[in-house]
């Protein structure tokens, strides 16, 4: 038997066009002093704990952060621009309507994380654990999530353009009325799915389609004999 070639990536499939971040001349910052509405411009943040303080309104630009617990801060309307952030630890992540562009989250463990009717641009998560990542009404552009274990991803409602999930586990991923276009989930493992109606734009692979096929034959009324 020939062995078997790998596949290329579908035709006429975009994938998410990510531009690299590049941090220079970043000033370390060992005590920051965050508060709501605050611009922090070109600082390099270590083990920071921001736990529990109110951040809505703050812009960071040009931030490195190594390590950084946001856990129950108030980050609602906060924008994020080109960011590293490595390790981000909150069990409850609250980041609202906020603005995330040209940005990359490495290895983050999330509980809860309250992303809803967020706007992302060129986004790149790479490693870590979320337990419910809220994406309700968020408009995603450009978005690569690797290699992560995800329990429950809700996009409802959502606006998808060039998103791509690689190599994840994803407990549940709600659809339910969202509008996307070259969204692909090929090579990540689903276990229940839902808004089936709202599929249209993604792109899937044969293992995928196979698993999917009893949800799709019961969305539209098929009996299998």
């Amino acid at each position: 038997m020939a062995p078997r070639v790998p596949r290329a990536a579908a035709p006429g499939v975009a994938a998410p066009r990510l531009t690299p971040v590049r941090l220079e001349n970043l000033t370390d910052v060992a005590e920051p002093d965050f508060q709501r509405g605050g611009r922090y411009d070109g600082a390099r943040y270590s083990r920071v704990a921001a736990d529990g303080l109110d951040l809505g309104g703050a812009d960071f630009i040009d931030c490195e952060f190594q390590g950084a617990a946001f856990n129950e801060a108030q980050l609602r309307g906060s924008t994020f621009r080109d960011c590293i952030l490595e390790e981000l630890y909150a069990p409850v992540f609250l980041a609202a309507r906020s603005m995330w562009r040209e940005v990359e989250i490495r290895n983050a463990r999330l509980g809860s994380a309250e992303l809803y009717e967020s706007g992302w641009q060129s986004v790149r998560i790479d490693g870590g654990k979320l337990d419910f990542l809220n994406l309700r009404g968020a408009k995603l552009t450009d978005v690569l999530i690797s290699d992560c274990i995800i329990n429950e991803l809700d996009l409802g409602s959502a606006i998808g353009t060039r998103v791509a999930l690689k190599n994840c586990t994803i407990g549940s991923l709600d659809f339910t009325g969202a509008k996307l276009q070259d969204f692909d989930i090929r090579g990540t493992e689903l276990r229940g799915i839902s808004g089936l109606g709202s599929l249209g734009g993604v792109v899937i692979d044969d293992v995928q389609l196979a698993l999917l096929a009893p949800l799709l034959a019961a969305h539209v009324g098929l009996k299998v004999l």
